[in-house]
Formats: structure tokens, C-alpha cells, sequence
């Protein structure tokens, strides 16, 4: 193991060695998805649901992605990336579902607004999505860091 080189997972089985370049990978990733919660809340103060939705969802793609990165798991599918992210964070207990169901649901949401024909999205329904979104990049920003110390 390389002397700069860190555990995250916390036992033997999901254990992963973090290299500094993983680390810089997963942190760059939660940064991307911190812009994209910012320009998804802008969107939504200018009454522009529709993108804001497009946004949000790409800020909890964009987390659970950086959380991904210390598994050395990813997908070219969105889909993927939520059955990867609900198999190594929530099924093992790191994430708390009702927390995690913010990806898959955005997902949704913005599957509809940028390929349904006639679909709308409320401000009301864009702000419940802001809210949950918020939380769901924020908690993969606290188990990012507690992954990073090692701990479970």
C-alpha cells in the first residue's frame, strides 16, 4: 500500500484503497455537484422549474458519483449509477434510504421535464426537489468524509 494511500469502507469486504488521485476524483465530483445545486437553486428563483429540475439532478448524479469514485465503480448509464450507488451506500447501511431516494427520484422528475411532450414541473414540485436534493448532497458530503478518515 502506498504510504500516502487511504482505506475507506471500513472492514474487509468494501474496503477500497483510496489513492490521492481517487481522493482528488471524488472531491472534484461533490464539487460538481455543489455547482450544479447552486445553479439549480438560482433556476429556481427565476421561476425556470424545468431547468431547475434538470440541475438538481444532476447535483445528487454528481454526488453519488464522487461517493462511487472510492468504490472504483461507475457506470455510462444514469440508471446504472443509481443501482451501483443504491448497492455499495444504502443497502450496506451508509446512507439512509429515505435520504438516498433523492436520486432516483430527481432522476425521474428530470426525465420527464426534458423528454416528456407537454410535461410540466411546478415551482412547488421543483422545491421539494431542491429540498430533497440539498439533503442528499449534503449527506454524501459527510460519508465522503467520514470514508476519507476511514471510519464506517
Amino acid at each position: 500500500m502506498a504510504a500516502d494511500a487511504i482505506l475507506a469502507g471500513g472492514g474487509e469486504r468494501g474496503t477500497t484503497l483510496v489513492t490521492p488521485e481517487l481522493e482528488a476524483l471524488a472531491r472534484h465530483r461533490l464539487a460538481r455537484a455543489r455547482e450544479a445545486l447552486a445553479e439549480g437553486e438560482q433556476l429556481l428563483r427565476s421561476d425556470a422549474s424545468m431547468g431547475a429540475v434538470n440541475r438538481l439532478y444532476y447535483a445528487a448524479f454528481h454526488a453519488a458519483r464522487s461517493l462511487l469514485a472510492l468504490r472504483q465503480v461507475d457506470s455510462a448509464r444514469h440508471s446504472g449509477v443509481i443501482t451501483l450507488f443504491q448497492t455499495h451506500f444504502v443497502k450496506t447501511g451508509l446512507l439512509p434510504s429515505d435520504v438516498a431516494r433523492a436520486l432516483p427520484r430527481s432522476f425521474e422528475k428530470r426525465q420527464n421535464a426534458d423528454y416528456a411532450d407537454f410535461s410540466r414541473v411546478t415551482l412547488e414540485e421543483a422545491a421539494t426537489v431542491a429540498g430533497e436534493v440539498r439533503t442528499f448532497v449534503e449527506e454524501c458530503s459527510r460519508l465522503l468524509d467520514r470514508l476519507l478518515l476511514g471510519e464506517r
